[in-house]
């Protein structure tokens, strides 16, 4: 996603790279989604980033009426190519939206989001406002990272804080505003909703050359590059700091580098 401040300059193709692995938990997370009691379903996917998991809910339900929203310009340029009529007679579209001030001024069957409310500071407090949108029967569904005490987060505000960085950078990386699972499950109960809350850690495999500060540079490292981006020595240098630190916490094996990734999933449905 990507409702974070527009001034990270999200980057498309760069978040793109590694869309296989990005991907797989909102097909894991689509899997437990009901089908709508009602049709054709309307549908809202918040922060639908470049569009290319907006479009999987096409596939699925093509009668449907879907809009995805992001607050990223650039986001939402890649996912116009996107929009138009679906195949089944419904319709993809789009919209920039600031999630944190975002109210439903109309009724959905799905309200889906994929790796976007860690930009989201009190997204929980937003719950209750979302799931009163949805229909009878509708589902609330969501997956979140839940990486922020993975080394790759930790060494990158601890690089961020270092005497070297600190005064163009501190402050600037922070651990996302997730909540354990548990946390999930209490505020979608206490909504009255049927909530099934999850976790998973997958064992991603990735290749190439320091594939790990590549996977950040399309999220965790985009408010540092857009600090950094009229200085291209600094940087270089700040890059290759981090992809030292990543190298040795994330070490290269014969098959690739393992990334551990942990997700935390959950699915409400509206009785």
């Amino acid at each position: 996603m990507h409702s974070a401040p527009t001034a990270t300059g999200w980057d498309p193709r760069q978040y793109l790279r590694h869309s296989g692995h990005r991907t797989r938990p909102f097909h894991d997370l689509l899997a437990r989604v009901p089908e709508p009691p009602r049709g054709p379903a309307r549908i809202v996917d918040l922060g639908c980033g470049p569009g290319n998991v907006t479009a999987l809910l096409a596939e699925r339900w093509p009668d449907a009426h879907i809009t995805g929203l992001d607050s990223s310009a650039e986001m939402l340029a890649e996912a116009a190519a996107h929009a138009g009529p679906t195949a089944g007679g419904g319709r993809l579209d789009f919209a920039r939206t600031d999630l944190a001030g975002w109210v439903p001024e109309e009724t959905y069957d799905l309200i889906v989001s994929s790796a976007t409310f860690q930009w989201v500071p009190g997204h929980a407090d937003l719950f209750p406002s979302w799931t009163a949108a949805l229909a009878p029967g509708g589902t609330f569904a969501f997956t979140v990272p839940g990486n922020f005490t993975a080394p790759s987060h930790v060494l990158l505000h601890e690089l961020c804080e270092s005497p070297r960085w600190r005064d163009r950078l501190a402050g600037l990386h922070r651990a996302g505003h997730i909540l354990e699972p548990a946390g999930y499950l209490e505020r979608l109960a206490g909504l009255g909703l049927t909530a099934d809350v999850w976790e998973t850690a997958y064992m991603q495999l990735l290749s190439g050359t320091d594939p790990v500060l590549d996977w950040t540079k399309g999220t965790a490292l985009r408010p540092v590059l857009a600090a950094l981006a009229d200085d291209a020595s600094a940087t270089e240098e700040f890059l290759t700091s981090y992809g030292a630190l990543l190298r040795e916490a994330y070490p290269a094996g014969p098959g690739g580098t393992v990334f551990p990734f942990r997700r935390v999933f959950a699915v409400a449905r509206r009785d």
